[in-house]
């Protein structure tokens, strides 16, 4: 029996896109539900023990203490920095790593499957979203995601055969620590970081696509109604932008459109490096991230050599065509 992971943060789903745009908020409550009906399915489907992020608001820990546990299950906090940041993410990733954790709920946005990933790049994840322009998580009922958190933790599904690998590209950054993102890396022209949500279209350079979907808001919508990529395509999309030229009509987040000048798209086998220089802010994955200073090199390639991710759907199935869940009078 392997442990479930549980990872949820505060912070994901309150950024300023809820001043500036029209994006919805999750609460902290709404969050502490997620959880206990995750944890409720995952106890249906087996699981026996649960390790999880000490956060500052007590998610977590209160959607524990709201459950009626049975007899021998486990639930262990893991001690961090609490500093309502990346840091606590990261830091529960890398302790999960090192014990017996088969599968982790992630519960936030983009950025915060990042920090997780940053912390255990090998990690087998189940996320789901809470966040904004959301791509790498997904929405769907927490209940039947415990239950796959479970068939997995117990051994009664074998994660390998309902996951995948996803795409992820690193980024070196010259004469600094190298960094990563699971949907797009973007170049722009400004010169510090101030509010990280990537909001001015005026300021964009180019980005560097794992995912350009159209069926979403910001930065991968841009290339995604143009020229699209998924996750299950060997390749990546460069594009480039310019004040001249086509013009393009694109949610820059939920409910916020904006002109954006295009210049070139062209796709990016896995492997290949696309070049780049300051001065300038890297943005990862929606947020503006690092400075990078006037001749300072940036570097960055795209591999399938991120985490795994379980397929909800695929996962369900197996446990129906096993039978799992049917049980004798």
């Amino acid at each position: 029996m392997q442990a479930v992971g549980l990872v949820a943060n505060p912070a994901s789903g309150k950024d300023i896109r809820r001043l500036t745009g029209k994006a919805s908020v999750f609460d902290n409550r709404e969050k502490l539900a997620i959880v206990r009906r995750a944890v409720s399915g995952a106890l249906a489907a087996g699981a026996r023990h649960f390790m999880y992020m000490s956060d500052s608001h007590g998610i977590v820990r209160q959607a524990i203490a709201e459950l009626d546990v049975p007899r021998g299950v486990r639930f262990e906090a893991l001690p961090g920095p609490e500093s309502s940041s990346a840091m606590d993410t990261i830091a529960a990733a890398e302790q999960m790593a090192k014990r017996n954790c088969a599968v982790v709920l992630v519960l936030g946005g983009d950025g915060t499957n990042r920090a997780f990933t940053r912390g255990w790049r090998d990690a087998t994840l189940v996320s789901l979203s809470t966040g904004t322009n959301n791509v790498f998580p997904v929405m769907a009922e927490a209940t039947v995601a415990g239950m796959a958190l479970g068939l997995v933790a117990s051994g009664q599904i074998k994660a390998a055969a309902v996951s995948d690998r996803v795409k992820i590209i690193d980024i070196e950054i010259e004469g600094e620590s190298p960094d990563i993102a699971l949907i797009d890396a973007v170049m722009t022209t400004e010169v510090f970081i101030g509010a990280r949500a990537l909001l001015e279209p005026n300021a964009l350079r180019e980005a560097f696509l794992c995912r350009a979907e159209p069926a979403a808001v910001g930065i991968t919508s841009l290339g995604g109604l143009v020229r699209p990529v998924h996750d299950q395509d060997d390749y990546g999309l460069h594009v480039t932008f310019a004040k001249n030229g086509k013009q393009l009509y694109a949610p820059m987040g939920p409910g916020m459109f904006e002109h954006i000048g295009l210049g070139k798209t062209k796709r990016v086998k896995l492997g290949q490096v696309i070049k780049s220089e300051g001065p300038g802010v890297v943005a990862f994955d929606g947020e503006r991230e690092r400075v990078v200073g006037q001749g300072q090199k940036v570097s960055m390639h795209m591999s399938r050599t991120g985490p795994r991710v379980i397929d909800l759907s695929r996962c369900l199935a197996k446990a129906a065509h096993k039978q799992i869940f049917v049980r004798s009078s």
